[in-house]
């Protein structure tokens, strides 16, 4: 009978102690034989339909993983260019409440708008920062930096009682925290975190009545029947939020399919407690060695400031953590054992 365990350890086999799944997360074995398989494909000339059907395999596990239906899922390359969909929806002189210092891909498009007032509020007061004049909510579920959790909840209910729309970046938290994307108007993240997939795609999550948004972005892909909708303006759009898809990077998806896969058959809920678990664990340690890291209680994520100084030392001693902003970051996913932690502790002993 399969484990937790042993499902983990047939699809990686790492050659050093990988902590940074905040920046990339690592390819299942599953996933290298998907895109490999793809590029033969391409490679030797034979037709591709089958990497279209992964496209919608990848859509329907993301809605099952996001709580949602199919039909509210778009698929499109980057956080940043549904959020300048979002940005383009908005009136002039609307008003964007978001957390300081979130990530620029979340709050650069509301930026260029030029014409928006977007304020900027520290993230644990977020919800009480909510006004009748805000128009929009932007906050990442857990902050990219330092793994702060944003309490979503009380954001909602703030926004709802004045009538504002919520954006969640999802980036840093599909894949190991539990998601509600239908709680939210919007939800974009990226794929190749913590599901584990290549490079090149961003989820989107939209009402089923669009939120207001125009698909400027649309090409054939946005089509109700797209092979219909190769030449010239494309006469039906799809009359789900598919609308507002891009055209997919075949092998991206061919290797989120099997990424997918695996974070179903693992479970959420299974790997929140497995990668909070170990989390914890180096908190503790941390605190044994007088370290004091950033709070972010129940998260995957831990900051240490001071220690980001550190980071190439430790990539010398083959362990992969990151430096933001002067702080040691390290992420910890299903791959990693508490041994890993160890190591890690010990290194930062010295």
């Amino acid at each position: 009978m399969e484990t937790f365990e042993s499902l983990v350890r047939a699809e990686f086999a790492p050659g050093n102690t990988y902590l940074n799944t905040a920046s990339n997360g690592l390819l299942p074995a599953r996933t290298v034989d998907a895109v490999q398989a793809a590029v033969r494909m391409r490679a030797e000339g034979r037709p591709l339909g089958s990497l279209y059907d992964d496209v919608e395999t990848v859509r329907a596990a993301f809605a099952r993983i996001a709580g949602v239906p199919t039909e509210r899922v778009a698929l499109g390359t980057s956080v940043a260019e549904y959020g300048a969909l979002i940005a383009a929806a908005l009136p002039a002189g609307a008003e964007v409440l978001t957390a300081e210092a979130d990530f620029a891909s979340l709050v650069n498009p509301f930026h260029m708008r030029g014409d928006l007032k977007v304020r900027a509020v520290p993230l644990e007061r977020l919800a009480e920062s909510v006004r009748p004049e805000t128009a929009l909510v932007a906050v990442s579920a857990v902050q990219s930096a330092d793994g702060r959790l944003a309490d979503l909840a009380a954001v909602r209910e703030a926004a709802r009682a004045h009538g504002a729309r919520i954006y969640v970046d999802a980036s840093q938290s599909v894949g190991w925290l539990p998601l509600d994307a239908g709680a939210h108007d919007f939800v974009a993240a990226v794929g190749f975190k913590w599901v584990l997939g290549p490079h090149g795609n961003t989820f989107f999550v939209a009402p089923e009545d669009f939120g207001e948004l125009t698909p400027l972005l649309a090409g054939w892909v946005a089509g109700e029947v797209p092979w219909d909708s190769c030449y010239g303006p494309v006469q039906e759009l799809a009359h789900s939020v598919r609308r507002f898809d891009v055209s997919p990077a075949l092998f991206t998806y061919a290797g989120l399919r099997a990424s997918l896969s695996l974070v179903e058959e693992l479970g959420i809920d299974a790997i929140h407690a497995h990668d909070v678990g170990l989390a914890d664990r180096f908190r503790t340690g941390l605190a044994s060695l007088g370290h004091t890291p950033v709070p972010s209680p129940g998260s995957a994520i831990v900051s240490v400031p001071g220690l980001g100084h550190r980071q190439p030392e430790l990539s010398e001693a083959g362990i992969e953590v990151s430096n933001r902003a002067g702080n040691l970051r390290a992420a910890f996913h299903l791959y990693n054992t508490a041994a890993d932690v160890d190591r890690l502790l010990d290194v930062l002993s010295s």
